[in-house]
C-alpha cells in the first residue's frame, strides 16, 4: 500500500482521483466526491486499482504540467524512459455538449521518450467500496464494460486487454521512443454512454485541459513569498470545489487516519460551514470573485434549509450528509480501522459556525455583493439565535466525541457573528435587525471571554472557560478581530502555544489531550501560527521564515494532508486537505500585506464594510 504523501490528485470539479508515484490510481469515487469508490486500494489492497507502469524496476519523478492539475509521472528504467500523463478532462458546458464528451473521464497517455519500455496495464475495478466484484465485459471496439449499481464504467485502451478471473483485466505493450499508448476510463449514469476518446481525441482533450487550468491559474493575484506554493494550493483548492453547486469539500477521501493504526478515521468528503470564512477570504484574496461568490451562494442556500439552527456540515448539494457507518470489510489504510463513510459530526452543536457563515457573508458584501431581503431576514434570525444560545456548551471546532464544553473559540465566533451583523446593519446591508440586542450580547461575550478565557497563571488565553489547557484555535482570536495580534495578551498566548504545542520548524499540534494521542501536527494550525506572526505577534522576517519552512513540508508535487508527522515529515490524515491549503493561502496573503506595508492598522479596520449605496443596487 502506497503512503499518503506518495499520491497526487487529478480532478474535474465533480470528482477526484489519487494517483500514486508507482502509476496506480488508488482512489476514485464516481459520479461525485461522496459517491462510492470504484477504485479503493488506498483503504484496502483488494478494493480496486488501475495501474499503468513499466514491467522492469524503475525510478520515478513527477510533476504537474506548469500551473495545471495535469499530472506527469516519468518512469526511468534500465532500457528507457516513459512518461505517463494523467488528467480528468475539463471543458465548458457548451464545449462538452458540442464535442459529445463523456460526463466523467480519466485519460492516461503513456509516451516513450527514450529507448524502449515494456508497460503493463492492470485494471481491477471494485465498485461500492470494494463490495462488488464486477463482471468485466469485452465490448470489442467499445472497450471493457463494467456495470455497477451507480452506472456504467468503461475502459478503452491502446493495447489488447485480457479479462482474467476475479474481475481483472491485464495487458502489456512495448513502446519505443516516440510511440505512445492511450487509455480512457469513463463513467456514465445511464446507457448509452458517450464513447471514450482515444488517439488524437485524447491529445485534443489534453490541450483543452492544460489551457483551461493555465488560464484559471493566470488569474491568481499574489506577489509575495513562496508564490509557487500558493499557486499549487490554489489549484488544489479548486479541485475540491464541486462545480455544479460551488461547494468546497474538506478532502476527496475518507478514513485516512489522524494516527496510523488508530481509529480516528473520518469521512471528509463533505462541506463544513467552518471552512466558510477561511475559504472565502482565500478565494477573494487571490482574486477569484466568481468562485467565492458561488461558495457564498451555496452557504446561503444550505443554511436557509435548516436556519436558524445550522448543521455543522452538508453534502455538495446542501443536503444532510449520509448517516455515519463503518465498512468492516475494508482493512483500512495501513491497518487503520474502522473505515467510515458518512459523518456523525453533522448532529453536533458547534456554535462557532454562526460566526464563520456571517463573516463569509461580510466578505462577500465587502467585495461588492448585495443581499436580498430574504437573506437579510435570515441573517438577522441567525443573530437572534446566537443571542439565545451563546452561553450553551457546545462540541467545538475539533469535534471531539467526548461531550460538550464552554469552548473559547465558540464564544469568540459568537462575538464575531454579532460584530459582523452590527456592521452590516450600520452600512444598511441588513436593514432590519435588533441592534440593541446584538450590542448587549456582543459586549457580554467579550466580557466573559476576557474574564474567564484568560488564565493569569499561564499568562494565556485557554481553550475552555476557566480551564488550564490550550489549543491552536486561540490563534484565530486576532484573525476575526476580537483582539489585535500585537496586543500583549495575544503575544503572550502565541508564545505559550508555541511552548506547549510546538514541534520543530514551526509545526504545531492542535492540542495535547487524551482524545488523540500520537496524532501529527495539524496543518492549518501551523499556518495559523505563521499568520499570527504576520498579523503582528512577531516580525515580518520571523513570519516569512516560519511560513517558508512550513511550505517545505508539502509532498513532491506541493500537496498537504490534514496533518504532518513531526518525526518523519510524512502526510497524515485525509488528503489533500482543503483546510491546510486554505491556511497556507491566507498566511501568504497576510504576509504579503505585511511585507508591502499595506496591512490595515488593526483587524477592526480590515473588517470595514462599504455602505450599501457604495456598491450599487
Amino acid at each position: 500500500m502506497e503512503r499518503i504523501h506518495d499520491h497526487a490528485i487529478i480532478g474535474d470539479g465533480r470528482s477526484a482521483a489519487l494517483v500514486s508515484r508507482r502509476g496506480s490510481i488508488d482512489w476514485l469515487c464516481w459520479p461525485r466526491f461522496d459517491g462510492p469508490s470504484v477504485l479503493g486500494a488506498l483503504l484496502d489492497d483488494g478494493a480496486g486499482h488501475f495501474t499503468v507502469a513499466p514491467t522492469q524496476p524503475f525510478r520515478t519523478r513527477r510533476r504537474y504540467l506548469g500551473d495545471t492539475n495535469v499530472l506527469e509521472t516519468r518512469f526511468e528504467t534500465a532500457s528507457g524512459t516513459v512518461a505517463v500523463t494523467d488528467f480528468m478532462p475539463v471543458a465548458s458546458g457548451p464545449e462538452r455538449r458540442r464535442l459529445l464528451l463523456p460526463d466523467h473521464a480519466i485519460l492516461r497517455i503513456a509516451a516513450c521518450e527514450r529507448g524502449d519500455v515494456e508497460l503493463e496495464a492492470i485494471f481491477e475495478p471494485r465498485p461500492d467500496y470494494g463490495r462488488e466484484r464486477p463482471r468485466l465485459v469485452d465490448a470489442r471496439g467499445l472497450g471493457l464494460r463494467v456495470e455497477t449499481r451507480a452506472g456504467l464504467v468503461a475502459l478503452r485502451a491502446g493495447l489488447p486487454l485480457r479479462i482474467e478471473d476475479g474481475g481483472r483485466a491485464t495487458g502489456r505493450v512495448r513502446l519505443r521512443a516516440g510511440e505512445a499508448c492511450h487509455f480512457a476510463l469513463t463513467f456514465a449514469s445511464e446507457w448509452p454512454a458517450v464513447l471514450p476518446p482515444l488517439g488524437a481525441a485524447t491529445h485534443d482533450a489534453l490541450h483543452r485541459t492544460v489551457g483551461w487550468w493555465s488560464d484559471w491559474a493566470a488569474r491568481i493575484r499574489y506577489g509575495g513569498p513562496a508564490r509557487e506554493a500558493v499557486v499549487r494550493s490554489a489549484l488544489a483548492l479548486r479541485l475540491l470545489v464541486y462545480a455544479p453547486s460551488g461547494a468546497v469539500v474538506a478532502a476527496p477521501t475518507t478514513s485516512l487516519p489522524e494516527r496510523v493504526g488508530g481509529d480516528l478515521n473520518w469521512d471528509y468528503r463533505y462541506c463544513w460551514l467552518r471552512d466558510a470564512a477561511l475559504t472565502v477570504r482565500a478565494l477573494f484574496g487571490l482574486g477569484f470573485r466568481e468562485e467565492a461568490d458561488a461558495f457564498v451562494s451555496w452557504l446561503l442556500h444550505s443554511t436557509r434549509l435548516t436556519q436558524p439552527a445550522l448543521q455543522v456540515l452538508y453534502d455538495v448539494h446542501g443536503n444532510q450528509p449520509a448517516a455515519e457507518r463503518t465498512l468492516g470489510h475494508l482493512a483500512g489504510y495501513r491497518g487503520s480501522r474502522p473505515v467510515r463513510v458518512g459523518n456523525g459530526a453533522a448532529g453536533q452543536l458547534q456554535l462557532d459556525v454562526y460566526g464563520e457563515v456571517i463573516d463569509a457573508v461580510a466578505h462577500f458584501v465587502r467585495s461588492g455583493g448585495t443581499l436580498d431581503r430574504e437573506t437579510q431576514r435570515m441573517l438577522s434570525a441567525l443573530g437572534e439565535y446566537v443571542c439565545r444560545n451563546w452561553q450553551r456548551p457546545d462540541d467545538g471546532i475539533w469535534e471531539p466525541r467526548s461531550g460538550a464544553a464552554h469552548n473559547t473559540h465558540s464564544r469568540v465566533l459568537c462575538w464575531t457573528a454579532l460584530d459582523r451583523l452590527l456592521e452590516l446593519h450600520a452600512k444598511r446591508h441588513v436593514r432590519h435587525a435588533p441592534a440593541g440586542l446584538f450590542e448587549r450580547n456582543r459586549a457580554a461575550i467579550r466580557g466573559e471571554v476576557e474574564a474567564h478565557a484568560w488564565n493569569a497563571r499561564l499568562g494565556s488565553y485557554v481553550s475552555r472557560l476557566d480551564g488550564e489547557e490550550l489549543d491552536a484555535s486561540l490563534l484565530l482570536i486576532p484573525w476575526y478581530g476580537f483582539q489585535d495580534a500585537s496586543a500583549p495578551r495575544m503575544r503572550a498566548t502565541y508564545r505559550r502555544i508555541t511552548e506547549q504545542l510546538g514541534a520543530r520548524d514551526g509545526l504545531l499540534y492542535r492540542y495535547r489531550t487524551g482524545d488523540s494521542p500520537g496524532e501529527g501536527a495539524f496543518g492549518i494550525c501551523c499556518f495559523w501560527g505563521a499568520e499570527t506572526l504576520a498579523l503582528g505577534a512577531g516580525s515580518a522576517a520571523d513570519a516569512q521564515a516560519t511560513f517558508e519552512r512550513l511550505c517545505g513540508f508539502a509532498n513532491d508535487v506541493g500537496l498537504f494532508a490534514e496533518e504532518i508527522d513531526p518525526a518523519t515529515g510524512e502526510a497524515v490524515g485525509n488528503f489533500p486537505q482543503a483546510f491546510t491549503h486554505v491556511g497556507l493561502i491566507n498566511a501568504a496573503l497576510s504576509l504579503e500585506r505585511r511585507i508591502r506595508r499595506e496591512a490595515p492598522a488593526s483587524a477592526a479596520e480590515a473588517r470595514e464594510l462599504p455602505a450599501a449605496d457604495e456598491v450599487g443596487p
